[in-house]
C-alpha cells in the first residue's frame, strides 16, 4: 500500500496524476459526488435551520466502501478534487463519509495537470475552505427547495400532464427564449431602399476595377428612391473629399467557460454540452488548464511560454504583452483563463479533441499578439445634379498582427445587416477625379427581428444578466431541452419578393426579384408547454422569474463563498416569501387549461380551440361533455398554439387522407403519437422526414411501403402470431420481441434461433424477466445545479 492516498473526481484525471506523483502515491477517483440530498421530505430539515439530510446513492456505495478501506490503510489522505465550489464540497463530503478530520486533512488544488503544478500543490497543501462548501450547499439546497415546492404547484394547477417541473435558473432561461419568440412573432418588418452606386477607376497597375459607394440615406418608399435616382439622371460624378485614417483591431481575451462555449458553437458547430465534455477530456489528460472559469488572467509562466511561441513562430514584431481585466470581479474561479498547459504544443493527437484544442491554442496565442494595423479610406463623391453625396469606404490591412492566427467569430445579433458587413478595398483616388458611373441601384431591404437564441448566444445572455456560473451553463441548457420546454431545431426560409430600381445609361429600370428569408439552423424554440409554464410562473412567482432577482441570488452565493454572508440566513431570507407565494398559489390560483379559442366550426357550430393535450399541442372541435365525441388533430412541429390561425387549424382535419389503392388495399396517411405514418393492409409505416402527409401522393408512398416491408421481411426470422412473439434479426444478432419489449437470446442458442419453439421462446422471456440484466451505472454528473 502506498504511503499516500490522493482522491480526485475522475478516473482519467487519476491516471494522469498518478504518473506524475510516482510510487509513494496511490491516486483514486470518487467519480464525482458521493452524497446527495435525500428524496424524502426534500432532504432538508427547514425548521432546523435548513439542515441538509444527505444519503450515499446505491451506485456509489461500492466506491465509498473501497475508499474507506484504502483511507484506513494509508498514512495520509490528500483531497485533490476540482478547485471550484463544487470540488470543495466533494472534498468535504469525502471527509464526512471517510471519517477524515477536516481540520488536519490536506487539501490540494491546481489549475492544470502538469508536473510543476502538481508538485507545487503537494508542497503547498491547505485545509478545506468551508465558505466555498457553504456556498455550494446553499445553491444545492435553494435549488432543491424551488424544484420540490414549485413542481407540485404545476401538477395541481396545470391540466397538461403530471411530469411538469421547474427550476430556479432553468425557468429563467426558458423565459428568455419565450420572450424572444414573442418578440419575433409580433415583429412587423419594414422595408427601406438602400442606394448603391458602382464606379470604375484604375488601380495601381492601371487596370480598371469596380468599387461601390453608398447613398446618403435609406429611403422609406420606392417613390422616394426613384425620385433620388431621377435626380441623378445625366449627372457627372467626381471625388469631393478623401480622408485616410489609421485604425487598429485588437485581439479578444483568452477563453473563459462561456466564451469558449460561444466560439466553439460559432466556429465548430458544437453544442454547449459537447464543448464541455471535450474540454474536460483535454483537462484530465493534462492538455489544458481548468475548463470552468470566469477569469481572463494568464500566469507569468504562461505569458513567458506564449511570448516564446510567438517570437519563434512569427517574429518579435508580432508579440505584444497584454493584461486583460475580468468583467466579473467576484469571479468564482478567479485563477486563470482556459489555455494550453504547454504552449509549444499547437495541436494534440486525439481526433475527438483536436479541433477544440487548436481553437484554444490559437485564441491564447492571439491574445498576446500585436494589434492588426489598418488604413481606412473614406471618399465623398459629388453628384452634379443633386445636393446629396455618395460615400465610398475601404480598408487596407497594413500589418496583420494577431489576425495571422485568429479572428473572433460573430453571432447573428452582432450583424444588423449583412450588406453593411463588407468593407471592400478602394483604388487610389484623387480629389476632383471624375468617376464614370456603371450603374446605380436602389434595392429594397427589410428590417429583421432579433434572432432566436443558439445555445451559445443564450449562454452569452445569461452571463450578461449575471445568471448562473461557469458550472451551470451546460446543465441548464440540457435540462430545459430534456423537460420539453425548449427544442433545438431548424426553420425553413420562405420566399419573399423585393424590388430593385436600377439607373443605367440614364434610364431607370424596375424589376422584382425573389429571395429566401428567415431560414435558421440549430436555434432554440420554446415549445407550447414551455410558453404556458413560463406564463404561469411569471404570474404567480414573479420574483423567482425576475432576471435581477436571480442575478442577486448569484451575488449572495458569491458573498457566502467570500465569508461575507451566513448561508442559512440567506436561505431563510429567500424561503419565507417564496413559501408564502407557494401556499397562496395552491389556494387561490385557477387551474390552467392552456387553451386558445380559434372560432366556430361552420359545419357543426361547435367551438374550435387550440390546446395542450397529453401528447402535445392539438386542435379540438367540440367539447368533452357533448353527446358526440370531440374531434382532435395534432399540430405540426412548426406550428404553435399562440400563432396558429383558424384556417391553418381546419387544414389539420384533412387527415387521415386516403391516397388510393396499392395491391388492392387502401393506403391512408395520418399523424400519430410518433409522427406521420402510412397505413396499408393493417400495417403501419413511418413516413420519411421530408414527406408531408398533407400533400404526399400514392406514387411517393407505395415505394416506401414496398421498401420497408422488404426490410421487415428480411429481419423477421420467425413469428408466433397467437402469442404475439417474434424472433427478429437485429444489428447485434437475433433477439425475441413480445409486444414492445425486446429479450436477449442466450449465446448458446443464437446460432439456432430459427429453430426455437414457442415454448423455448416463452422460457427465455420468463428467464429474462426473472433475472433482468444489470443496468450500467450512468456517467457521473459533473457540476450540475
Amino acid at each position: 500500500m502506498a504511503k499516500n492516498l490522493v482522491i480526485v473526481e475522475s478516473p482519467a484525471k487519476a491516471k494522469t496524476i498518478e504518473k506524475i506523483l510516482g510510487k509513494d502515491f496511490e491516486v483514486k477517483s470518487c467519480f464525482g459526488h458521493i452524497r446527495d440530498l435525500e428524496k424524502d421530505d426534500m432532504g432538508i430539515d427547514i425548521p432546523n435551520n435548513f439542515k441538509p439530510k444527505y444519503k450515499i446513492p446505491e451506485d456509489k456505495e461500492k466506491i465509498v466502501k473501497e475508499l474507506k478501506k484504502l483511507a484506513k490503510e494509508t498514512d495520509e489522505v490528500w483531497l485533490a478534487t476540482d478547485e471550484d465550489r463544487e470540488g470543495e464540497a466533494i472534498s468535504w463530503h469525502l471527509c464526512e463519509v471517510l471519517g477524515l478530520d477536516p481540520d488536519v486533512t490536506k487539501r490540494i488544488v491546481f489549475h492544470e495537470i502538469t508536473k510543476p503544478a502538481i508538485e507545487k500543490a503537494v508542497l503547498n497543501p491547505r485545509l478545506l475552505n468551508m465558505d466555498l462548501v457553504h456556498a455550494q450547499q446553499a445553491r444545492r439546497i435553494l435549488d432543491r427547495i424551488v424544484g420540490f415546492e414549485l413542481s407540485p404547484v404545476l401538477w395541481r394547477k396545470m391540466s397538461m400532464r403530471n411530469s411538469l417541473s421547474a427550476g430556479r435558473v432553468q425557468s429563467v432561461a426558458v423565459r428568455l427564449i419565450v420572450e424572444r419568440e414573442r418578440e419575433i412573432n409580433t415583429f412587423n418588418s419594414v422595408s427601406t431602399f438602400k442606394v448603391e452606386a458602382f464606379f470604375t477607376a484604375k488601380d495601381i497597375a492601371g487596370k480598371n476595377i469596380t468599387f461601390k459607394a453608398e447613398g446618403p440615406t435609406r429611403f422609406k418608399t420606392a417613390e422616394d428612391a426613384e425620385k433620388f435616382l431621377q435626380q441623378c439622371v445625366g449627372a457627372a460624378y467626381s471625388v469631393k473629399d478623401i480622408q485616410v485614417k489609421p485604425g487598429k483591431k485588437s485581439p479578444a481575451a483568452p477563453f473563459t467557460t462561456s466564451t469558449l462555449q460561444q466560439e466553439a458553437s460559432r466556429k465548430l458547430g458544437y453544442s454547449v454540452s459537447k464543448t464541455m465534455l471535450l474540454a474536460q477530456k483535454l483537462y484530465e489528460s493534462g492538455n489544458i488548464t481548468y475548463m470552468r472559469t470566469d477569469s481572463v488572467n494568464l500566469s507569468d509562466t504562461a505569458l513567458g511560454e506564449i511570448q516564446k511561441a510567438i517570437t519563434t513562430n512569427y517574429g518579435e514584431r508580432y508579440h505584444q504583452h497584454r493584461k486583460f481585466k475580468n468583467k466579473n470581479e467576484s469571479a468564482q474561479e478567479a485563477h486563470e483563463a482556459i489555455r494550453p498547459s504547454y504552449m509549444e504544443n499547437s495541436t494534440v493527437d486525439d481526433s475527438d479533441t483536436k479541433k477544440l484544442y487548436e481553437l484554444i491554442w490559437k485564441r491564447t496565442i492571439a491574445s498576446q499578439m500585436s494589434d492588426a494595423e489598418l488604413e481606412k479610406t473614406t471618399a465623398k463623391i459629388d453628384i452634379s445634379t443633386n445636393k446629396e453625396e455618395l460615400t465610398a469606404s475601404g480598408e487596407v490591412l497594413k500589418f496583420d498582427g494577431f489576425l495571422k492566427v485568429y479572428m473572433e467569430g460573430k453571432d447573428d445579433e452582432d450583424v444588423s445587416d449583412e450588406e453593411d458587413a463588407d468593407d471592400g478595398s478602394l483604388p487610389p483616388l484623387q480629389v476632383k477625379q471624375a468617376l464614370p458611373l456603371k450603374e446605380m441601384k436602389a434595392t429594397e431591404r427589410f428590417s429583421r427581428p432579433a434572432p432566436r437564441y443558439t445555445e451559445a448566444s443564450l449562454v452569452k445572455k445569461l452571463e450578461e444578466l449575471g445568471i448562473g456560473r461557469p458550472s451551470t451553463y451546460a446543465p441548464t441548457i440540457t435540462t430545459v431541452q430534456k423537460r420539453g420546454y425548449v427544442e433545438k431545431r431548424e426553420k425553413e426560409g420562405i420566399k419573399r419578393d423585393f424590388r430593385i430600381l436600377t439607373l443605367k445609361d440614364d434610364k431607370i429600370e424596375k424589376v422584382t426579384d425573389t429571395e429566401n428569408t428567415g431560414a435558421e439552423k440549430n436555434k432554440l424554440f420554446p415549445t407550447d408547454l414551455g410558453m404556458i409554464v413560463t406564463d404561469f410562473l411569471n404570474q404567480y412567482f414573479n420574483s423567482v422569474m425576475d432576471y435581477g432577482f436571480t442575478a442577486r441570488i448569484e451575488g449572495e452565493f458569491d458573498e457566502i463563498a467570500h465569508g461575507k454572508k451566513i448561508w442559512n440566513n440567506m436561505l431563510n431570507e429567500f424561503y419565507t416569501p417564496f413559501h408564502k407565494d407557494v401556499e397562496n398559489t395552491l389556494e387561490n390560483a385557477e387551474r390552467v387549461k392552456g387553451e386558445r379559442p380559434l372560432g366556430t366550426d361552420e359545419a357543426t357550430g361547435k367551438p374550435i380551440v387550440a390546446r395542450m393535450g397529453r401528447y402535445g399541442p392539438m386542435i379540438q372541435i367540440g367539447k368533452v361533455e357533448d353527446e358526440e365525441k370531440p374531434r382532435f388533430a395534432k399540430l405540426k412541429a412548426t406550428q404553435s398554439i399562440e400563432t396558429i390561425t383558424l384556417d391553418e387549424a381546419m387544414e389539420l382535419f384533412k387527415l387521415p387522407r386516403n391516397l388510393g389503392k396499392f395491391e388492392n388495399e387502401d393506403v391512408t396517411v395520418n399523424i400519430g403519437r410518433f409522427g406521420p405514418y402510412a397505413a396499408h393492409d393493417k400495417k403501419f409505416y413511418s413516413l420519411k422526414k421530408e414527406m408531408d402527409p398533407y400533400t404526399i401522393e400514392l406514387d411517393e408512398v407505395a415505394p416506401l411501403i414496398a421498401e420497408k416491408r422488404t426490410a421487415k421481411d428480411e429481419r423477421t426470422i420467425k413469428i408466433f402470431e397467437k402469442e404475439k412473439i417474434q424472433i427478429l434479426k437485429g444489428p447485434y444478432g437475433p433477439y425475441i420481441k413480445q409486444g414492445l419489449r425486446n429479450f436477449k437470446i442466450p449465446k448458446e442458442k443464437i446460432d439456432t434461433a430459427a429453430d426455437l419453439t414457442v415454448e423455448e421462446a416463452k422460457a427465455i422471456i420468463e428467464d429474462v424477466k426473472a433475472n433482468p440484466p444489470k443496468k450500467k451505472a450512468p456517467p457521473r454528473k459533473k457540476k450540475a445545479e
